[in-house]
């Protein structure tokens, strides 16, 4: 079996595919994979990082605020799409498989021209510009949540599937986890703001850390995003803050499944596949939705959270150090409260989306 992927920028896109490429090499014994995208994408780093070849096309997005900007876009939309139509024509797939980003719509309308059969995957209840352009290529649209069917044009295309979590994730130990980062019996917490960090939780995590590195009572990892780190990093200087061993401040966490296996308490955005991998590992955790996306659906993961008692959100307009430190401490310092989160946020696990992903694709490949 031969599948082109797609999908780019964040790893929000990228994660996604590469575990559904992983999971299909262990089902097929014939399996290749070969992946699409841009070279500004994090795609560039993780996609080889895991071992799979991938070809890039050089495409971006609609400049929703400077039109003009437009012009050169779909110039490079045209362009790509030839590209992606030599790439197909060169590599064969028996299939396609788009995960977002908007490397996917070049890729799904070459797909189309070319004749391969192809599905577009959307982790989020409110599809991209992306998904909605794509949908009239691919023959269907993998969604992750029922309500997301309202918002299509062509809603007999969707298949309920879910978000598709990392075989690593489904498979962590946490005691294997924390002897593998070499942790002491202290509470330990992971902190991130997305494969690209977050401008507000690298700021407020500069008071955290301050209070943290006096306080001595919790082990910390704390990811900003490699565009960030450095300025992250002449911060904590600035405010003469002595990270001990116990704290780690680093650019990016290449070993997030570990990193979250071990974790007491996570602290982290609500994108799609966050929240999914959370669940499926039933970690607490403290959400902070980001305000800059599409119809708000970053707060209506966590609230949905929120409203299992699975996790305590918090919104980036109250969102102070002083009030961040004393969450974190109230949760770790709470062994009772920690263990019924768990359990109350595995009940909105679904960890089945890799199988049935993998059947759909069988299926388009066998009509």
């Amino acid at each position: 079996m031969k599948v082109l992927f797609a999908g780019g920028g964040t790893a929000g896109h990228i994660n996604p595919a590469l575990s559904i490429a992983d999971y299909m090499k262990e089902k097929e014994e014939d399996f290749e994979a070969l992946f699409i995208g841009t070279e500004r994408g994090l795609e560039k780093k993780l996609v080889p990082a895991a071992g799979y070849k991938i070809r890039y096309i050089d495409i971006r997005g609609f400049d929703r605020k400077n039109l003009l900007k437009n012009i050169s876009v779909l110039y490079k939309l045209q362009k790509s799409r030839s590209d992606c139509k030599r790439i197909i024509k060169e590599f064969k797939p028996d299939a396609v498989i788009c995960t977002g980003g908007y490397v996917s719509g070049p890729v799904a309308m070459a797909a189309k021209r070319e004749g391969v059969p192809a599905i577009i995957h959307e982790q989020n209840v409110y599809p991209g510009l992306t998904v909605k352009g794509a949908e009239k290529y691919v023959d269907y649209v993998a969604v992750s949540f029922e309500e997301t069917k309202e918002h299509m044009k062509n809603p007999h295309k969707c298949v309920v599937t879910g978000n598709p979590v990392r075989t690593e994730i489904l498979n962590a130990d946490k005691t294997e986890a924390r002897a593998e980062l070499g942790l002491s019996d202290k509470p330990f917490v992971l902190v991130f703001g997305g494969s690209l960090g977050a401008a507000k939780i690298n700021e407020t995590m500069i008071g955290v850390l301050k209070r943290m590195c006096e306080d001595k009572q919790i082990s910390l990892l704390f990811g900003t995003g490699d565009r960030n780190f450095a300025e992250v990093s002449e911060k904590i200087k600035a405010e003469g803050i002595e990270l001990g061993e116990d704290i780690k401040v680093v650019p990016y966490i290449n070993n997030m499944s570990t990193a979250m296996a071990a974790a007491d308490v996570v602290v982290a955005r609500a994108g799609a596949i966050t929240v999914s991998e959370i669940a499926a590992l039933a970690k607490p955790s403290i959400l902070i939705p980001s305000p800059n996306v599409v119809r708000n659906h970053q707060e209506q993961n966590a609230r949905e959270f929120e409203r299992n008692d699975a996790a305590v959100v918090i919104t980036e307009d109250i969102l102070t150090p002083d009030i961040l430190y004393d969450k974190i401490c109230e949760m770790t310092l709470d062994k009772m409260r920690l263990s019924q989160m768990s359990k109350n946020v595995k009940k909105l696990a679904k960890c089945e989306a890799l199988e049935e992903i993998y059947q759909v694709v069988k299926k388009i490949i066998n009509k």
